[in-house]
This record gives structure tokens, C-alpha cells and sequence, in this order.
């Protein structure tokens, strides 16, 4: 069988990497794919914006099972393309990818479905926004509307902070490109937790609970970015918490859907804070995470590729994913300046005696290969994944194998899983 996996970071890295070990693989494409997929397969130079060029791709290459790694050409409606062609897809149509390429879309549709989740106002102007923060208490959360590279939610101490924030969102100068509207959102104190589920358009199994760390400085300060690292533990959810938002939030989101003309079929990804007042949704992806994948899937003993077929072919309720006890860590290099400017095309040295440190993946994020020599190619440039019995042993791994690599400008938290560190002491 051959596998086509769409996409270019330390997520689809790690997507072609489980896909790997699959026996019913004989072959993967990776369009575009970066320095570290193209050691497990190969790579194909594609704009991921051009969807006319992924379907020329798709058709000629004629996949058994394509793979739609990020957010963008779920947006643009791959997935729809694609089976219009008769080509088996892993992903959500665009229809049902608004759960994530629109917060206001997402947010009306829970409260429509009475599912948890924060006050909010949906506002197409400034002067709205200047109305509505008036019934917020800072701090005041600001949201851009679209896609915005985990970069697009502004927490802000003030309400007149807030409407600057939300002018910057419309103007174009925050993000670069304007937004048509934003969601003010009430600020919530608890536990980020990112609960991933797979559906077939129907049935839902959940994979396993992890906590991102979104903030690039240590002690969970500074810009959020796409994800500095994160942990998965047994721990993290209690199986009543669990399926307490089986039950409450991913079941109903995926009725929901389906309900409203929309099934949702692919990765549900629930962005959750575990609040006192209990789980409350703060945001949907329609896709993995990034790095949530790679601390998930290195503890995936069952077989991917069954899993995603299954749910292609509207069978998950047949499918059981088997998983290994203890815990997993990813942790990331990025580029010095990340997640504002950075530069790139640095050597990256040290990743084989990395990759010799026991229970160690090294996913690549940004890189890309020149003459056999990895160089950095974004700003986040590696995820250094590790699993153990425990998550003291999984950290231990990670950092050592980060001790031995090295590239100029590099930067990484060494502070990954410290929240479940302070509970356990």
C-alpha cells in the first residue's frame, strides 16, 4: 500500500513515522516533507496553497490512503476534492474543518450543541469589540477568527488593551493579514489539556490526553507559539474525567455535526481547561497537534494505518487502539528568535549519538537536507520525543539527547512537564 502524507512539520514527521510500521505499508510520499521524512520517505516539492497542484499530485501518484496533515489544506478543501476523485482521505471536508479554520463558527456551534465552553462575544468591528469587552473581566482573552498558527489568541490585562489587540487582529498588523472578525473570549483558570479524539463521522475513540506548553519562555511566559513541547502521562486524566468529556464534549461535537449536515470524520482535536467549574472547550482543531503527535503516537502499539482506514471507511467502531503504559515527552529545539523573526540554514550537528539515548525519536519540525547535512529550515526545527515508564525517566531521555545537538541560535524550555512534576513531589 502506498501512503501519501500531506504537510511538512514535526507532526507529519511523526505521522510518516508510525505509518512506517505499519506492515501494510510498502511506500510513503511526503508532499512536501522536510529533512527528516525524506530519511523514511520520499519527498515530493509541492505549495500546499496550490490545491490544484496537491490534486495533480494526489492523481498521479493514485495513494491508497492520503494523510492531510495541517490545518491549511483542510481550509481549502482537499479532503472534498480529493474523494470528489475517488481517492481515499484521512481529514474533514472544509465544511467540517470549520470547527477550526472559524472560532466564531466553532464557538456558536457549542453553544447550539451545549457543550462547555467559555462567554464569548463574536464581533465584526472595533467598535463592537469596544461594546462588548465592557462585560468582561480582565483579563480579556482576543481571538482571531481564522487560521493563525497557534499565534492568534492575545490575552490581554485590560479591556483597553483589548480592543487595541482586536484592532491590530482587523487591521492586519498583528498577523499579517486581516481579520474579518474576532471572538472576545472570558478568561479561565485551570489545567490545559489537549484531548485528541478519531471519528468516522459517527462513532469516537479518544487517544491518549497531553498537556501542550504553548508560551515560548520558561515558567509558561512570553508569545504563545505553535507548541514548545508537551507530555502524555496515565496520570494526566482519571478514567472518569475521561469519559466525562467523551460523553459531554467529543460526542456531542461529532453529532452535532453530523447533525447539522456536516459529519466530521478525522481528528478531533478538544483544546480543553479543566476548570472548577469542570472541562470547558476553548478551542477545536480539526487535525493532530503539533508536537501533541509525536508524544502520542510514540505510544501507539496498534497499527495507525488500521485506525485511519478504519475511519475512512466508517468502521472505527470495530477498531481498539492499544496503547504502552507509562508516559512520553516531546520536547523542541527551535530557532533563536522563534516565534518572531529567526534565521535559517544553520548545520544541525549531534543527531546520531541523539538518537542513540534509549527510548528517544527525533522528529524533524524545520529542517531540510543540502549534501547529506541537516539544516535548519523554520523556527520550530526538531521535537525531541522520548518514552519511559515514567514521565521523570521520559524527560531525563529527552534532555540528554537535546544535550547532544546543536545548531547556532538554537533554543528550547527546559522547564517541559514541570506543572506534573510539582504534583508529584
Amino acid at each position: 500500500m502506498k501512503v501519501l502524507i500531506l504537510g511538512s512539520g514535526g507532526r507529519e514527521h511523526a505521522l510518516a513515522w508510525a505509518v512506517a510500521r505499519s506492515p501494510r505499508v510498502a511506500q510513503i510520499v511526503c508532499a512536501p516533507g522536510n529533512g527528516g521524512m525524506a530519511q523514511i520517505a520520499r519527498c515530493v516539492p509541492i505549495d500546499l496553497k496550490d490545491l490544484a497542484a496537491v490534486v495533480r499530485l494526489a492523481e498521479s501518484e493514485r495513494p491508497g490512503l492520503t494523510i492531510v496533515g495541517p490545518e491549511l489544506p483542510l481550509s481549502l478543501g482537499v479532503v472534498d476534492s480529493l474523494r470528489e476523485r475517488g481517492l481515499r482521505v484521512f481529514g474533514p471536508t472544509r465544511a467540517a474543518a470549520m470547527l477550526e479554520t472559524s472560532k466564531g463558527f466553532a464557538k456558536q456551534f457549542l453553544q447550539r450543541h451545549n457543550i462547555p465552553t467559555p462567554n464569548y462575544a463574536v464581533c465584526a468591528s472595533a467598535a463592537e469589540v469596544a461594546k462588548a469587552v465592557e462585560v468582561f473581566h480582565p483579563p480579556i482573552v482576543v481571538k482571531a477568527d481564522g487560521l493563525a498558527a497557534g499565534k492568534g489568541v492575545i490575552i490581554c490585562p485590560s479591556r483597553h488593551i483589548a480592543v487595541e489587540a482586536a484592532g491590530g487582529l482587523f487591521s492586519g498588523s498583528l498577523l499579517g493579514a486581516a481579520e474579518h472578525q474576532v471572538v472576545i473570549e472570558e478568561f479561565l483558570k485551570g489545567d490545559e489539556i489537549s484531548f485528541l479524539c478519531l471519528s468516522d463521522g459517527n462513532h469516537v475513540t479518544p487517544l491518549l490526553p497531553s498537556q501542550d506548553h504553548k508560551r515560548v519562555g520558561e515558567g509558561d511566559t512570553g508569545p504563545n507559539t505553535g507548541g514548545m513541547g508537551v507530555y502524555s502521562t496515565d496520570s494526566l486524566l482519571d478514567a472518569h474525567m475521561s469519559e466525562w468529556i467523551l460523553r459531554h464534549i467529543a460526542e456531542p461535537a461529532i453529532r452535532g455535526m453530523a447533525g447539522e449536515g456536516t459529519p466530521f470524520a478525522g481528528v478531533l482535536y478538544c483544546g480543553l481547561m479543566i476548570t472548577a467549574r469542570g472541562p470547558q472547550v476553548l478551542e477545536f482543531n480539526a487535525r493532530f497537534g503539533d508536537p501533541e503527535a509525536q508524544a502520542i503516537l510514540v505510544r501507539l502499539e496498534s497499527d495507525l494505518v488500521d485506525a485511519l482506514n478504519a475511519c475512512v471507511e466508517g468502521r472505527l467502531a470495530e477498531t481498539t487502539l492499544r496503547w504502552n503504559a507509562g508516559a512520553s515527552v516531546c520536547v523542541v529545539a527551535s530557532s533563536g528568535g522563534y516565534p518572531g523573526a529567526y534565521k535559517t540554514g544553520f548545520p544541525i550537528t549531534g543527531l546520531p549519538a541523539a538518537a542513540q539515548v534509549p527510548g528517544v525519536q527525533i522528529f524533524h519540525a524545520g529542517t531540510t537536507l543540502a549534501g547529506g547535512q541537516s539544516l535548519t529550515a523554520g523556527g520550530r526545527v526538531l521535537g525531541v520525543t522520548a518514552a519511559a515508564d515514567s514521565l521523570e525517566l521520559a524527560l531525563g531521555r529527552a534532555y540528554q539527547a537535546m544535550a547532544e545537538i546543536h545548531f547556532d541560535g538554537m533554543y528550547y524550555r527546559r522547564d517541559i512537564g514541570h506543572r506534573a512534576l510539582k504534583q508529584t513531589q
